[in-house]
């Protein structure tokens, strides 16, 4: 079989032979890559944060460092991406910068080639449940333990609607608008959970604005996308909670390490 070098990011990957593959979810129409294919998927090619994005055919690992391309007032003031913030935020309050600094992480998420549907659907945790495409880690819908609600939190996202945690894990739990209005669209792809199934921005395609009565439990649904014109299952931002994921993950989740 001949070798199609694939170039992504500066890192050449090959194939090899197709032997077999993966099972679908019923709910995913998109085509499975081969299993042992060490051809990254094209649309991979979209987490412009990655440090590298590699496959063993099994798990796509993505390496991040996690800081955000964009300015905040929780980098270090002798940082070029430091900017003083004292507007409005997420939901229209006033910011109140909480007392962290953002600090470069080093981050391995290891998610599923060919995601698919689980009958378990683990809850997620506190900490990562996925990566944006600029390499900064997605949180749920909780501010801690015993599911705190993200109200009183909410206030200490900057501009970008995101904020670092106590050992400064820059982060999003909601709409990551410079990521939607500056690097994509509203309906742009903006990641991937965990479990390899991908996140959209808060409005279909047609302009649509999703909400979370539109979507299942897991605040995701079915449908063709630009990136999967087969139809895959994905989950949304919303302006509401949960924000971004419900009950738990839709698939098997993968892994993050530091």
């Amino acid at each position: 079989m001949n070798t199609i070098q694939s170039i992504i990011k500066g890192f050449a990957f090959s194939t090899i032979a197709v032997l077999s593959f993966s099972n679908c979810s019923k709910d995913d129409t998109t085509s499975p890559t081969p299993i042992g294919s060490t051809t990254i998927p094209a649309v991979y090619t979209k987490i412009y944060g990655a440090n590298s994005i590699t496959t063993d055919g099994t798990y796509i690992t993505i390496k991040s460092n996690g800081t955000p391309d964009h300015k905040s007032p929780y980098y270090a003031t002798s940082n070029a991406l430091y900017e003083a913030y004292s507007g409005t935020t997420f939901t229209g309050v006033t910011f109140m910068k909480n007392p962290n600094i953002i600090t470069t992480q080093s981050f391995t998420f290891k998610i599923p080639l060919n995601p698919s549907v689980t009958a378990s659907h683990t809850p997620t945790g506190l900490g990562p449940i996925g990566v944006a495409i600029n390499g900064v880690p997605f949180y749920n819908q909780y501010a801690g333990p015993n599911n705190q609600e993200l109200t009183g939190e909410i206030a200490s996202f900057d501009k970008y609607y995101g904020h670092p945690q106590q050992s400064g894990q820059y982060h999003y739990h909601v709409e990551p608008i410079y990521l939607t209005t500056i690097k994509s669209t509203k309906s742009g792809l903006m990641g991937f959970l965990l479990d390899g199934f991908p996140v959209y921005g808060p409005q279909d395609e047609n302009g649509t604005t999703v909400t979370s009565n539109a979507l299942d439990a897991y605040h995701g649904h079915t449908h063709a996308t630009i990136d999967y014109p087969n139809g895959t299952y994905h989950y949304h931002f919303t302006s509401d909670s949960p924000y971004l994921n419900g009950n738990g993950y839709y698939g098997s989740a993968g892994t993050v390490s530091q």
